[in-house]
C-alpha cells in the first residue's frame, strides 16, 4: 500500500501464535525484542482480493532502539494526530481503538 502509514507488522504463519507473530514481525522489521505486549482491539478488512484480521497489540516493554530493517521510513506520533498522518484504512478502526482507549486513561487520571 505505498504512500500510506501503517502499524508495524505482518502475517502470521500457520503455526505461530499472535503473539509469537508480533515479536517475529517487530524483530524482523524494527529490531526491537518484545518483552511483553497486550491485545487491544482486532478488526476485519476487506481488500478487493481477500480479508484480513488486523490485530492491535500495545508493547509495555520491549530491548532495543526501533530501526528500520526493511527501508521503510519510521515516525513517531502522539495518539491524538494518527487520523491526520495518512494512516491507511484498513488501520483507521484500530488508529479508532487506539485513541479511545488513550481518551479513557486520560479521564480516569483526572
Amino acid at each position: 500500500m505505498a504512500g500510506g502509514w501503517e502499524f508495524p507488522g505482518g502475517k502470521r504463519n500457520v503455526d505461530e501464535s499472535s503473539i509469537d507473530a508480533l515479536k517475529r514481525e517487530l524483530k524482523e522489521e524494527l529490531d526491537i525484542s518484545v518483552r511483553t505486549a497486550i491485545q487491544l482491539s482486532e478488526c476485519m478488512h476487506q481488500y478487493s482480493d481477500r480479508r484480513v484480521l488486523l490485530e492491535l497489540w500495545l508493547i509495555t516493554d520491549f530491548e532495543g532502539t526501533p530501526i528500520s530493517n526493511e527501508g521503510q521510513a519510521l515516525k513517531w506520533v502522539d495518539i491524538d494526530i494518527l487520523h491526520e498522518v495518512g494512516m491507511l484504512p484498513a488501520d483507521e478502526p484500530l488508529v479508532e481503538a487506539l485513541q479511545a482507549r488513550s481518551k479513557t486513561r486520560s479521564k480516569i487520571k483526572n
